[in-house]
């Protein structure tokens, strides 16, 4: 069977949804319900607010890459907006990285887990959208990496057809099993792709080194997948933003990691053998110091694996 003859089958309880993608896209990763709800969020995330619009039905996610694409996020999404409008849906929001909610609002999203969907925290873009008639909802996000674009699709009601890609063929250079825990997926892979990744779910006080009291699932993940792997060592990094002087937010982002890497000991008893606690202040930024959404992107603790 054919992928577009397999994608009019998907339809033939809802409508089409044909989708304007690359020509080089390739489908990293689908998960389908036939019978499930969703929230999607239809606003920013504003003081741990966000409003969404829960709908039910088939919800399906895919996850397509564009492989050595040199197109920026909005190059990449305005023809699936495009597409959207010409299928008769309304966009009722939209936004960009720090606009939407920096990671809180990313990490609200239920996306497929890395490496299939890539998110760059300080750049991605998001829609939302209302068929004009009947029930349904769907939902884009765009992102990319150093090379690559990616395009997350969320369908609430309507099933994914693209006229210009093999909608039926995974990219098996990239696909992998769906985990169940995608917090666990999105720090693991990442641990084996990159050798690094961010704590993005920790919580400090203000102006304190001193973690807060609550359960963090990263670093649950991280001491269950330390534990498995006792020959392999990490160093705890903490950064800071640029406010300050730079010896003060060394001293201070040492002491956040320091702080974490006492918790990871103590509670989850991982061996301080595989553990240390490193800080560099605000010399390794991964967004704008100019604003505060990029000064609090730049406020975190990497774990970066040191071992082979």
């Amino acid at each position: 069977m054919s992928a577009l003859a397999a994608g009019l089958l998907w339809a033939a309880a809802a409508s089409a949804l044909d989708l304007k993608l690359p020509e080089a896209a390739a489908l990293a990763a689908e998960d389908r319900a036939t019978s499930d709800s969703i929230a999607i969020p239809v606003g920013p995330w504003t003081r741990g607010i966000l409003e969404t619009r829960t709908a039910e039905g088939v919800v399906t996610k895919q996850a397509w890459v564009i492989r050595n694409s040199l197109k920026t996020t909005l190059q990449l999404l305005e023809p699936l907006r495009e597409s959207i409008v010409d299928a008769g849906y309304r966009v009722i929001f939209e936004c960009h990285d720090t606009s939407c909610g920096g990671f809180d609002f990313r990490y609200a999203l239920s996306l497929l887990p890395e490496p299939q969907m890539h998110v760059d925290l300080g750049d991605y873009r998001y829609i939302a959208a209302l068929p004009a008639e009947g029930d349904g909802l769907v939902s884009l996000m765009v992102s990319r990496s150093a090379n690559s674009g990616y395009v997350h699709i969320t369908t609430v009601g309507a099933s994914v057809v693209s006229e210009n890609v093999d909608a039926g063929t995974v990219d098996a250079s990239i696909a992998r099993p769906l985990d169940p825990n995608p917090a666990q997926s999105d720090l693991t892979a990442q641990l084996g792709a990159a050798g690094r990744a961010v704590l993005d779910d920790l919580r400090f006080a203000t102006g304190s080194s001193e973690l807060e009291a609550a359960p963090f699932a990263s670093l649950e993940v991280l001491a269950g997948w330390l534990a498995d792997r006792p020959e392999v060592q990490v160093a705890l990094v903490g950064h800071s933003d640029a406010v300050g002087s730079l010896a003060q937010n060394i001293d201070l982002s040492r002491r956040r990691a320091a702080s974490v890497m006492r918790r990871l000991v103590e509670a989850h008893g991982l061996s301080p053998a595989q553990v240390s606690a490193e800080g560099v202040g605000f010399l390794a930024p991964r967004a704008s110091n100019a604003t505060p959404e990029g000064r609090a992107l730049n406020r975190r603790v990497e774990v970066v694996r040191i071992t082979p």
